[in-house]
């Protein structure tokens, strides 16, 4: 049995140490990683949107091996919430806390 490589057991207190507290810095990554999720998906259905038929009729609609690799190779890619983790801890999200505008 292959261990997946991109499962990495977290040290809670350096994800915690961004934001002084884990659960805005896993708010954080959440919603990093719908921004990223959002984004592939929207990339991926422009990409198959190319490909779609207007005929309905089954005897007409073929496979299409471009469409099966562009699938696959978004099937392969990380997980939003995995690329939104590294995106976190290498610093590269920039975030604030909406109170702070307001304190002025």
């Amino acid at each position: 049995m292959a261990i997946n490589p991109s499962i990495v057991t977290r040290d809670l207190d350096k994800v915690a140490e961004k934001t002084g507290n884990i659960y805005d810095s896993i708010h954080i990554i959440g919603q990093r990683a719908k921004q990223i999720s959002t984004n592939l998906k929207e990339e991926l259905n422009n990409k198959l949107s190319e490909f779609a038929s207007t005929v309905d009729n089954l005897e007409e609609v073929f496979e299409n091996k471009e469409q099966i690799e562009i699938s696959k190779f978004y099937e392969r890619m990380p997980k939003p919430s995995a690329l939104a983790m590294e995106e976190f801890m290498e610093g590269k999200i920039y975030f604030r806390y909406p109170t702070e505008e307001g304190a002025e």
